[in-house]
């Protein structure tokens, strides 16, 4: 049996036109002899309506209900696009997440797949042509429905890809979405950004971790972790889009930098006269882990007197939280205050080109230095290096790291 998945996100499929679009999409996979798994998203603007209406109804929604409730966009959307594959003549049917089953942990809004019995699925795949799945939702071990959180049904699909892999050989992915492909970097921001005809995982999840918008990072780690081949491509052309998968030695002879990658999304919190003294950052970090708060960044100044100043950023969704954490750890081990600054941006530039090219950070600091744009703080990986600066210098900063690397296109 030769099977592909195909994924649609809400704007791929946001209104009959679209879903036709769609449809031709799946009947061009069909007639070249595949079986189709077709995991679809809610429809453009029906989760926000669901949002909204469940806070209509309740203050604090239940977890498990909201998550029953946000599960519905899903289900519209599938049952909807099997009436029309029905209607053309394709032997479809449409399947929710308890159906296949996707079985994940009780974290209600954030689940995680725990397994995907791939059996029952590819039984159905023998008696219908095309199965219209339901992604971001499944099932929990307390038998209620589930929700992925936000921009899971990029991790149904290439989880569905790694189960039937698992079972009949390679199933290539295809993610469809409003971009033809993953870019060099935003293309709103630099217009000479360029399409990456491949990229790898490691590349790609450095990216989605950056603020890259193109795939949900929960289904790069998936695809990686089961050597899923991805294909980012566009529901409303037929151009090829990008490849992600493994790293080979051609993508690190070529370039040193693949992309530049921002994120808005960033708060810088100092915590002013710590005592420097073993045990400090263990109590001002432990109470933001315990209470799920995502630390990116962390600086710490050199000592004076016994005396430093300790830096680290956090989403603006947690700021307010990790103010009352931090303030009451600072008051406990007698720092001198707190301080942050919501007006700052992190740019970083990404590439496994870096393993075998020395030089890239100089080259990165010298262009920014030039552009007279002042870094804040700074933090590297084997294949990333990114810089935190002033929000209003962000687009400069894009630019200029793009030119610099030699990613512009024509």
């Amino acid at each position: 049996m030769k099977v592909l998945v195909q994924k649609f996100g809400g704007s791929s499929v946001a209104d009959l036109e679209c879903m036709k679009k769609v449809r031709a999409k799946v009947l061009d996979a069909v007639a070249q002899g595949y079986k189709v798994v077709v995991v679809l998203s809610a429809r453009a603007g029906q989760t926000n309506k669901l949002v909204e209406m469940a806070y209509q109804w309740s203050d604090e929604p239940n977890p498990a209900e909201y998550d029953a409730l946000l599960a519905t966009g899903e289900q519209e959307s599938i049952a909807l696009f099997s009436m029309l594959l029905n209607d053309a003549g394709v032997k479809a049917r449409s399947m929710v997440g308890y159906q296949v089953p996707v079985l994940t942990d009780n974290s209600y809004g954030s689940a995680r797949i725990i397994s995907i019995e791939a059996g029952h699925f590819l039984s159905e795949l023998e008696r219908f042509d095309v199965v219209v799945m339901a992604g971001f939702q499944g099932y929990s071990m307390e038998n209620r429905i589930t929700t992925l959180g936000r921009g899971g049904s990029d991790t149904s699909a290439v989880a569905i890809a790694a189960a039937l892999s698992a079972e009949i050989g390679t199933v290539d992915c295809h993610i469809y979405t409003d971009v033809d492909g993953v870019y060099t970097t935003d293309p709103r921001m630099v217009p000479k950004a360029t399409k990456i005809p491949k990229i790898s995982y490691d590349e790609m999840l450095e990216m989605a971790s950056m603020g890259a918008k193109v795939l949900q990072i929960r289904s790069v780690e998936f695809a990686k972790k089961y050597k899923v081949p991805v294909w980012v491509r566009s529901t409303f052309t037929n151009d090829e889009g990008t490849l992600v998968t493994q790293e080979d030695e051609s993508m690190m002879e070529s370039v040193m930098v693949s992309g530049v990658a921002f994120d808005k999304d960033q708060v810088r919190i100092t915590i002013l006269g710590v005592p420097d003294q073993p045990g400090v950052s263990a109590a001002l970090f432990a109470p933001l882990a315990d209470h799920e708060i995502l630390v990116d960044m962390i600086v710490q100044k050199a000592s004076r007197e016994g005396i430093t100043d300790m830096t680290y950023t956090v989403s603006h969704k947690d700021l307010k939280r990790a103010l009352v954490y931090t303030e009451k750890v600072a008051e406990e081990i007698g720092a001198q205050g707190i301080e942050y600054d919501d007006q700052v941006a992190k740019v970083s530039v990404i590439g496994v080109g870096m393993r075998n090219h020395s030089g890239v950070a100089a080259i990165a600091f010298s262009a920014l230095h030039k552009a007279n744009i002042n870094i804040l703080m700074i933090s590297t990986s084997e294949i990333k290096i990114s810089c935190l600066i002033h929000a209003n210098e962000l687009e400069k900063a894009v630019r200029t790291l793009h030119t610099t690397f030699g990613l512009d296109g024509e």
